[in-house]
Parts: structure tokens; sequence; C-alpha cells
């Protein structure tokens, strides 16, 4: 079989989570119509997600969210949505990247999206504070080996 260099898959992908950008749009301009509500898994490691510490640490992985009756400040943009849910009765906003979604239901009409795994470089995950720099410490010497590393991720996907 001939090797996919348009990456039909990737396309397909990206067209149908442009569906959720446009579900999330319809929500913010003017409510959920009817009984429609969403349920929104995203994995929580994914760059440009954005949860909280606190959060980070209880979901590690991924979370589900649930758009229904009580959510504020929804803010649909071209490559990522944010908005306050209250968590313990605190508020937090959200900023979830659509290629951060792995699930997006609404059960009202028994409507599913199930994407593929977002792949994750472990280089551009961000950590969860900045480290404490010390300004006394000293960069080390190059080791000579300023070529690309390779970083095996089969340990970190579920099975």
């Amino acid at each position: 079989m001939p090797e996919d260099l348009m990456r039909y898959d990737q396309l397909a992908q990206n067209a149908l989570r442009g569906v959720v950008r446009d579900a999330l749009r319809k929500v913010e301009r003017s409510g959920f119509p009817g009984e429609h509500h969403f349920f929104i898994q995203f994995n929580t490691r994914y760059p440009g997600v954005s949860i909280g510490e606190r959060l980070s640490t209880k979901y590690p992985d991924e979370m589900t969210v649930v758009l229904q009756h009580q959510y504020w400040d929804l803010a649909v943009e071209p490559d990522l949505f944010s908005v306050m849910l209250k968590f313990g009765g605190a508020p937090k906003v959200l900023t979830v990247p659509y290629s951060a979604v792995v699930r997006f239901y609404d059960p009202s009409v028994q409507f599913l999206l199930q994407f593929d795994e977002p792949e994750i470089v472990e280089a551009e995950i961000a950590p969860l504070s900045p480290p404490a720099r010390d300004p006394e410490a000293v960069a080390p010497p190059p080791s000579g080996d300023d070529g690309p590393k390779v970083v095996s991720l089969d340990q970190f996907r579920k099975k």
C-alpha cells in the first residue's frame, strides 16, 4: 500500500475538531439550545492547556468537563477555548487547545467524536511552575552533542 504523504488521518482529525469549535461558538453566541450539553475530555499535559496546579495534580493525564448549566465566560478562539467553571465552589478558568481534546460528547442527541490521543513531545510540556533560578548558577559546559534527542513516549501511553 502506498504511503499517505498527505496525512489524511490528521486532516480528518483537524476537520472534526472544527466541529467542536463550531459547536462551542454557537453556545458562546446564544447559549445551549434545548437539552444540548457537552462532555469534553482533554489531555491535561498537552501544550497550551491551562487548568492550574491543583487541578493538574488531581488530573495529571486527562480531565472531563461538563458544560451545561453552570459555566461562565466561554471564549471560543480559532485554536482553543476557555471557560470558567467552579471546582469545590472556587471559580477556575480553563484554557484548552482543540488539539488537546480527545473526546467530545453531547448526550442529548448521542453525538460522540473520539479523537486520536494527541502526541506530546516531552520537551513541549510546560512545567507546572517555573523552576527557581539561582543567579549565581553557571550553565554547564557544552557536552559536544548538540543534536536532537529522541524520547520514547511508550511508557506514557495507555495500554
